[in-house]
């Protein structure tokens, strides 16, 4: 396994090593997938198998090998949901939805990503029945639209509740197997939605926006009008560009007891630019799953172009004077010198009086982007941070 060097690092780099594929956003999201199995996505078997049918940075095979399964898990399903066999039909449900998430990663804008995306959702709501896991779903309205998530009760009524925000290459149904699975099991209710952006949202006109404050408001009003979430008991955890998402939100509601990142990102535009830079003068021709990757982010952006897309995310920028909620910040190793430099500075910046500074390194087994490939050392940094919080 090839390991990287503080000089060959990508402005954008999110693994300390190469896994499988030697492309790397390939590779990421492959990692991805492998750190979903514990909390019900596909086992080691089942994803290296799906591999065994990629071509190496080819995108179309990527989304026809996971799209296959996820077609194949769900007929699993539906047979032994004939048989009776409700917990195994829910298990293969819950792998089927998996392969689909994964499958519209390197599908690009257009039909087949929202076939995917309609795929896993169809999935995703089954699962939860079959499993008879407590979640309800809800709409928060948003700017004449719907940001879509689910809400999960603890069986304890009193619990605190956490909000997940993810990032650029994520939706609210796979929040639940990177922590929210996790955190309900260690006495947390939780709640997982789609920012502007997120999802399949941007196909509705919704796209990133930098007051990531006001999405995030909208949502926690909708916790605690239909939920019951008390303010003071809620937690904010973000992740990746979720990361910039919550550092924004620490430093205008005041409803948060805590916020967790993972990584603090409160510049995103430094790092958009510079990556942008570095792929214009590379000399090898991106793969066709970078190519797709690029799409996807401008998509998300509401971009038309590499331009356009700096244009549009130059006033991402999260005031750290602004915060003084408690706040743990996660940072892999792995991850790029951008994001260590911003979570480092993040922290030292920060008016909080009561921080923390995790660095996980690769003994870890943790220390890529957002603990992709250790997502049982996030839930335990989170949950034994916000125990304290909560006095559990």
């Amino acid at each position: 396994m090839a390991q990287s060097t503080a000089t060959d690092k990508r402005p954008d780099q999110r693994l300390g090593q190469t896994y499988r594929f030697a492309d790397p956003d390939m590779d990421l999201f492959f990692v991805a997938a492998l750190g979903w199995g514990p909390a019900g996505g596909l086992d080691i078997g089942q994803a290296f198998y799906i591999a065994s049918e990629i071509t190496d940075g080819d995108a179309d095979s990527w989304v026809r090998a996971f799209s296959n399964y996820g077609d194949a898990t769900n007929a699993q399903a539906d047979s032994w949901n004939v048989q009776g066999r409700k917990r195994a039909a829910g298990e293969a449900r819950l792998k089927a939805f998996a392969s689909y998430r994964s499958a519209w990663q390197f599908a690009g804008p257009g039909d087949l990503f929202k076939s995917l995306v309609v795929k896993h959702k169809t999935a995703f709501v089954a699962a939860m029945k079959e499993l008879a896991l407590p979640a309800s779903h809800f709409e928060v309205p948003f700017a004449g639209k719907q940001l879509p998530g689910a809400y999960f009760q603890n069986a304890n009524p009193n619990a605190p509740v956490v909000l997940v925000i993810g990032g650029a290459d994520t939706c609210f149904e796979d929040l639940f197997l990177t922590i929210g699975r996790n955190l309900l099991d260690r006495g947390y209710s939780v709640a997982l939605a789609d920012l502007p952006g997120q999802g399949i949202t941007q196909a509705d006109g919704l796209y990133w926006q930098a007051e990531a404050e006001k999405p995030i408001a909208a949502i926690v009003d909708l916790l605690v009008s239909r939920f019951g979430a008390k303010p003071g008991r809620i937690a904010l955890i973000g992740l990746s560009l979720g990361g910039y998402f919550a550092a924004r939100a620490a430093g205008h509601d005041e409803r948060f007891a805590t916020v967790i990142a993972s990584t603090p990102f409160p510049n995103p535009a430094e790092m958009f630019a510079l990556a942008v830079k570095e792929k214009a003068k590379s000399a090898q021709p991106p793969s066709a799953s970078a190519l797709r990757s690029a799409q996807v982010t401008l998509w998300k952006a509401g971009a038309s172009s590499p331009q356009d897309f700096l244009a549009r995310t130059s006033n991402m920028i999260a005031d750290p004077a602004l915060v003084t909620v408690p706040f743990l910040s996660i940072l892999g190793v792995g991850d790029s010198p951008v994001f260590a430099a911003q979570a480092h500075a993040w922290h030292r910046d920060i008016k909080s009086t009561r921080k923390a500074f995790v660095l996980l390194d690769a003994a870890s087994g943790a220390d890529g982007h957002v603990q992709v490939n250790n997502r049982l050392r996030l839930a335990q940094e989170a949950t034994g941070w916000m125990d304290d919080i909560f006095h559990l």
